[in-house]
């Protein structure tokens, strides 16, 4: 067993600390995150977005797209709130980190578990599977509440097919924000950095890029990560020169990946 420890500046490890269990730092970073009260709220504005905005826009939007004059399906509208909702997985992933860097906290997470891969891979976990439960949730929430007002414009949507996908997508795909910001944190350690950086990249960057000419531009905005990885949250396509939603959805996981193993091994070497 070992635990990492700092002698004169340099990160060096010792063989007679002993290390807690994977369980055990799980257990103990779902504490904190429960206990603290902006998850909660967080999580609160991920559903009034997500699920009210959805219904809120199918509920304004229904006659029209039942009409003659329609220009779009129903689909570009039945998750519509998830596309905002993707901010509080920013604001949250974040959260889950910088907080303990920004009050020194983290201090006392990395002398409680010197084993520094296992906190990183413990907050991963746990964003994956709280935005994936509530994204999922929040999607049906929508597709429900949304759907009832197409139902009844003649234009409702089966829950099956591309439909069903993006239910369970919009889940995934929140959850793959999380991890992404989360990442980002380790490697920033700020809050209003690591924020403002991901929320460029998803929301602005990733529309910017198109204006590049050529062949350059448009793979750079295939391979933008809002771009790639939110096809697989939308029955329809938005922008047909993007990847289709599973091959995008890859793409996004590899950019992910590469991040945490950037925050992986800058979470060794640095110091708290």
């Amino acid at each position: 067993m070992t635990a990492t420890l700092m002698e004169s500046g340099r990160v060096v490890e010792r063989g007679d600390v002993a290390r807690p269990s994977f369980a055990a730092v799980l257990r103990g970073e779902w504490l904190k995150l429960r206990t603290v009260r902006s998850t909660w709220w967080t999580l609160l504005a991920t559903f009034v977005l997500g699920a009210g905005l959805t219904i809120l826009m199918c509920w304004g939007n229904a006659d029209w797209l039942a009409s003659a004059d329609a220009d779009e399906s129903p689909g570009s509208f039945i998750t519509w709130g998830m596309m905002v909702a993707q901010i509080t997985a920013v604001v949250l992933g974040a959260l889950v980190v910088t907080t303990e860097y920004g009050t020194g906290m983290i201090r006392t997470t990395f002398a409680a578990v010197p084993a520094r891969g296992r906190v990183l891979a413990a907050k991963a976990v746990l964003v994956t599977v709280v935005f994936f439960v509530v994204g999922t949730g929040t999607a049906l929430v929508g597709y429900a509440g949304g759907n009832y007002f197409l139902d009844r414009e003649g234009i409702g949507m089966a829950l099956e097919g591309d439909v069903l996908r993006s239910m369970y997508g919009s889940g995934l795909y929140l959850a793959g924000i999380g991890i992404f910001t989360l990442a980002v944190g380790f490697l920033l350690r700020h809050t209003a950095g690591t924020i403002s950086v991901v929320l460029a990249l998803m929301l602005i960057l990733g529309n910017m890029v198109n204006l590049v000419p050529g062949a350059v531009g448009e793979w750079l905005t295939k391979l933008m990560p809002g771009n790639a990885g939110s096809a697989v949250s939308t029955p329809v396509a938005f922008n047909p020169n993007l990847l289709d939603p599973w091959p995008g959805f890859g793409v996004f996981l590899v950019e992910i990946a590469v991040l945490l193993a950037a925050a992986y091994v800058v979470v060794r070497r640095r110091d708290a």
